[in-house]
């Protein structure tokens, strides 16, 4: 089961050319939906902006091989092992997201495009890698609703209060779940069908509302975290203060006396317990 094209069965229903005007439609609305959500939020002006103010203000020049080290750092951290996440289950949530999203959105696309046609003979592992992609997309997901959402683990909201900003996972969770769903119930009548239209709403919401959800941040954020690199680097410091009391000089100058012969790790502070008092 898990390793035959859903898509080349369905394909004896609906036409191919329908299914792939569908995909293209998906990949014009999250482009629309981005471009909109940076024209509105201005993420771009602000990015270009803020890199110009950087490199007014760099200590020293950053030069090509070291811009390009930099990237490899950045893509090897930031985006391919979501190093930015100080808590590993966050983490390893983002991971399984991420990939499965990649792998299922992917696979989709080749399935719909190269092997629907009729008589298109299917290679196993297609399917394989589209039902492992739609699964770990589901796993992350519903990790993170259920055990990591800060409103809920922190604040005390309860487990199913829903807000807009929930639209994103939402709609993630749906188009996974249902795609499995639909693909183990093809040929059982009206429940298959049922789980086809689920489908194609939870995928129609995550690529249609872009541009009110998080979705357009995984194309910022990669660039982001590359211009923090760089303005470390030459010494910018995204132009802000870099005093702090890991100077000898600034810990003499602190105001209560107590602290400055005090070790620099003072230990966990907040950080000693997670934060469970609402």
């Amino acid at each position: 089961m898990i390793t035959s094209n859903p898509f080349a069965e369905l394909a004896t229903v609906i036409p191919p050319a329908v299914m792939q005007a569908y995909v293209v439609l998906m990949v014009i609305l999250v482009a629309g939906g981005t471009i909109f959500d940076m024209i509105h939020k201005k993420n771009a002006k602000y990015f270009f902006e803020n890199a110009k103010k950087a490199q007014a203000s760099a200590k020293r020049s950053v030069g090509g091989g070291e811009k390009l080290g930099l990237m490899v750092k950045t893509i090897g951290k930031e985006v391919l092992t979501a190093g930015e996440f100080a808590n590993s289950q966050r983490r390893i949530s983002h991971l399984f997201m991420m990939y499965g999203f990649i792998v299922f959105v992917v696979t989709s696309a080749i399935l719909i495009f190269a092997h629907t046609a009729q008589g298109a003979q299917t290679p196993a592992i297609l399917p394989l890698l589209w039902h492992l992609g739609a699964l770990s997309l589901a796993v992350g997901g519903y990790w993170f609703w259920f055990a990591i959402r800060v409103d809920l683990s922190s604040e005390g909201r309860p487990l199913f209060s829903v807000a807009r900003a929930d639209m994103f996972i939402l709609s993630l969770l749906a188009m996974s779940t249902f795609a499995l769903l639909w693909s183990f119930t093809q040929g059982a009548g009206a429940l298959g069908w049922l789980f086809f239209v689920l489908f194609i709403a939870g995928t129609t919401t995550l690529f249609g509302t872009v541009y009110w959800s998080k979705f357009a941040h995984m194309f910022f954020k990669p660039a982001a975290a590359y211009q923090k690199r760089v303005t470390r680097a030459d010494g910018s410091a995204e132009n802000l203060p870099t005093i702090t009391r890991d100077d000898p000089v600034q810990q003499q100058r602190h105001s209560l006396e107590l602290l400055r012969d005090a070790p620099m790790d003072m230990g966990l502070g907040i950080k000693r317990e997670a934060p469970h008092h609402y």
